[in-house]
């Protein structure tokens, strides 16, 4: 058996000491790192920086609701890193009617048959706490399309009452990861408290942290947090290439812009995937090995 095969985890470098029987592993940590994104073309700059999954979304104006089966099946087709797509019928509060919960079962069943790897979703009460019941059906819902399909429960907890209370509510879910700011409106300023979700959630569910993620903060946000897992929305504005504009008119609200589009660059995503590279190049841990001998280093 490859020494490399001992560990569950990305080793880009290694030593071994014959006296010590000690096995050094650097870079042993994988950071791992999501884009929002809502296009063919921002999709593809996640995956070429060095993204390892897209939360695909529509209206990200709105926060980010459902992708339609075609965006889906596009972005399927030109990628290969994973896909989540949000499941999320409007923008607004998560408190959702019977008739938005239906709606939310069936694009269930459309995203997995279209080839997510993951959906994202949150869903809570008025009183502010997760809704638990509902929640989980929607996840039995998911794996009853497809067994390996995971779940992300999106920052709707950071709008809950108590933090501590919704992280054992989502952990009843069944799903596996939840995206958070812990709370607050970026990453950075709830950096700490997200720390503490991190202990409490130990190996029962991942807590991957968002707002405002940037290459310039990242550092302190990953010390300070102690999480593995970040999310960033990287858009840039994009003029639109129309020259004929008619000044009277707007197709949304008034004041919106009908002639500038976001879209992801790759460049951003390289420099935040080089950030996060630095943070786990540091990470070093000792393991006992037997067996191995001075030849097998590299």
């Amino acid at each position: 058996m490859s020494p490399y095969q001992l560990f569950n985890v990305r080793i880009s470098s290694w030593s071994f000491s014959t006296k010590s029987g000690i096995f050094l592993i650097r870079d042993a940590v994988m950071m791992e790192l999501e884009i929002c994104v809502d296009s063919v073309e921002s999709a593809v700059a996640a995956e070429i920086g060095g993204a390892q999954r897209v939360e695909l979304c529509s209206a990200l104006s709105e926060g980010g609701l459902t992708p339609s089966m075609g965006l889906i099946r596009a972005v399927r087709a030109q990628i290969n890193i994973g896909i989540y797509a949000m499941i999320r019928p409007r923008g607004g509060d998560f408190y959702y009617s019977g008739e938005e919960f239906s709606i939310m079962r069936d694009d269930i069943v459309y995203a997995a048959a279209a080839g997510v790897d993951g959906i994202v979703l949150g869903l809570t009460t008025p009183d502010g706490d997760i809704d638990v019941d509902r929640t989980r059906s929607l996840i039995e819902q998911a794996r009853s399309v497809n067994r390996s399909i995971e779940v992300t429960f999106h920052r709707a907890i950071d709008m809950t009452r108590d933090l501590d209370k919704s992280l054992e509510d989502v952990i009843r879910t069944g799903a596996h990861r939840i995206l958070t700011s812990g709370g607050a409106p970026s990453a950075l300023a709830g950096s700490e408290r997200t720390a503490a979700l991190v202990h409490a959630a130990g190996n029962r569910i991942r807590i991957m942290v968002c707002g405002r993620v940037r290459a310039a903060n990242i550092k302190q946000i990953a010390q300070t947090s102690g999480a593995k897992e970040f999310h960033a929305s990287l858009r840039k504005a994009v003029p639109s290439p129309v020259t004929y504009r008619n000044p009277t008119l707007h197709m949304g609200d008034a004041g919106s812009d009908e002639y500038t589009r976001h879209a992801v660059h790759t460049e951003d995503v390289r420099h935040l995937r080089q950030a996060l590279d630095s943070i786990a190049s540091g990470h070093k841990r000792s393991v006992q090995v037997t067996g191995l001998n001075a030849s097998q280093g590299s």
